[in-house]
């Protein structure tokens, strides 16, 4: 297990040491009321005073009902500001806009969204306040490409991009993190019922045990290399043209 006393200090110590680079006044995140973004919020807290946290429904009830819940009890107990930006209204409009166009939308297209909504907030509430973009994505999902491209792949910078699930999970309980939270299933709330685990058909414990010890099922093993291979472009700069030049 990781010395998380010293894991703390050392986020911290970066976090801040990316702040006197960039000049930034603050940092704003998203806070979805999840194990990630509970551990971001916490430690970009600690090594600034000015952090915000938004929240940003998006059309599920679940986002209005216990996520809602949980970015409000971890804002009051680490006393992290919290700003809540609707965008329920705003992905309807962009879907009518669209189909207007005559864009037939697929189950993709519109599951990537609402990510992507909410990338646009949190990067327009930071030029407004002078912010940077703080990341919440994890070692799991970032190799099994359980993120959307330019949206909740998109930051500043990722304080928790090496961690896994299972360190995570570790991490918050040495913060005394909420155990609801700690306690309830991985899910980007995009949807009633929506688990992240059920839509890989592979657990995170599973994950984190190929990530770390080479091991696996048969079948899991094959999922996880699927789903890591498939989301390769996600993990790569886009692709630019430069023209070749003689070396004189």
């Amino acid at each position: 297990m990781r010395d998380y006393r010293l894991e703390l200090e050392k986020r911290v110590a970066f976090i801040q040491k990316l702040l006197a680079e960039s000049g930034a006044k603050g940092i704003v995140y998203g806070n979805s009321g999840g194990k990630d973004s509970v551990l971001v919020g916490i430690l970009c807290k600690k090594a600034c005073p000015n952090t915000l946290g938004i929240a940003m429904p998006c059309g599920s009830s679940v986002n209005f009902g216990r996520d809602m819940e949980d970015a409000k009890a971890v804002a009051e107990q680490y006393g992290i500001d919290l700003e809540v930006v609707d965008l329920t209204a705003v992905k309807q409009a962009h879907i009518q806009a669209l189909e207007a166009a005559g864009f037939t939308l697929n189950d993709v297209a519109l599951t990537n969204i609402a990510p992507r909504l909410r990338m646009t907030t949190l990067y327009a509430a930071g030029a407004a306040k002078g912010y940077l973009v703080a990341g919440t994505g994890n070692r799991s999902e970032r190799y099994m490409g359980y993120f959307t491209k330019w949206g909740d792949g998109a930051f500043d910078f990722n304080p928790i991009s090496d961690l896994t699930v299972t360190e995570i999970y570790e991490f918050l309980r040495f913060l005394e993190a909420p155990a609801g939270i700690i306690e309830k299933a991985p899910s980007a709330g995009l949807f009633e019922g929506q688990s992240d685990e059920a839509d890989m058909g592979v657990t995170y414990a599973a994950i984190d045990r190929f990530l770390t010890d080479g091991e696996a099922t048969e079948h899991d093993a094959a999922i996880i290399r699927r789903y890591h291979s498939r989301s390769a472009h996600k993990r790569r700069p886009a692709a630019l043209y430069a023209e070749e030049t003689e070396q004189a």
